[in-house]
């Protein structure tokens, strides 16, 4: 009898301690489980953000200041110039910049052959010193930089990407006029056209530094 009660209690034992052990197991296939879940999750989270972001940087490349003018027939000039400086790639960019878009005819009225000779790869510097000159860093609407005027006695000098000076004043019939490095001034003949990454305001003239 007394050998049948310890039969009973090495069996019970036995039976505690592998349930014990199965238990331990579930536990920790649960657990593992668990981890492989959260990891797929984590993975699928990055992957969305990461799409996210692509199809973010697709759309405000798409609305950027170089697709502006590039949808534009009037800019056809100012793009294929922006294109052999090289300069469409950071007018895609973040910004925020200003630019001021010469129009095919501001162009047009530059002395004959002027266009051609800069676009040639031989005066690439002088093309990009040319258009980092109607570029100023910085969201400036027209209403901004009329305020800026106002409040400055009737002027306001814009400091332009390349460190030149645009003086920015407001004509008798009330448009802006911009007075390049050469004394010449440029109108403003089309305001705020807006980008995913500044603002574009198109002018008459193609201006200089010097």
């Amino acid at each position: 009898m007394k050998i049948n009660k310890l039969l009973l209690l090495g069996a019970l034992a036995t039976l505690s301690f592998t349930a014990c052990k199965n238990d331990k197991k579930a536990e920790e296939e649960a657990e593992k489980m668990e981890m492989e879940a959260k990891a797929e999750a984590e993975e699928m989270k990055m992957a969305e953000e990461a799409k996210m972001a692509e199809m973010k940087k697709k759309e405000a490349e798409e609305t950027s200041i170089a697709a502006v003018a590039m949808n534009s027939a009037d800019h056809t000039t100012l793009v294929a110039a922006v294109k052999a400086a090289q300069l469409d790639v950071m007018l895609k960019t973040e910004g925020p910049y200003t630019v001021f878009a010469p129009s095919n005819d501001a162009f047009d009225r530059l002395p004959k052959g002027t266009v051609d000779t800069l676009l040639k790869p031989e005066n690439k510097e002088k093309l990009t010193d040319v258009l980092s000159y109607h570029v100023v860093p910085g969201d400036v609407t027209s209403a901004k930089l009329t305020e800026l005027i106002k409040a400055n006695n009737g002027f306001y000098m814009l400091k332009t990407a390349n460190d030149g000076e645009l003086r920015a004043e407001i004509n008798n019939a009330g448009n802006i006029t911009l007075t390049d490095g050469r004394g010449k001034k440029s109108t403003i003949t089309a305001a705020d056209l807006d980008a995913s990454n500044g603002t574009v305001h198109v002018v008459n003239t193609v201006m200089m530094r010097s």
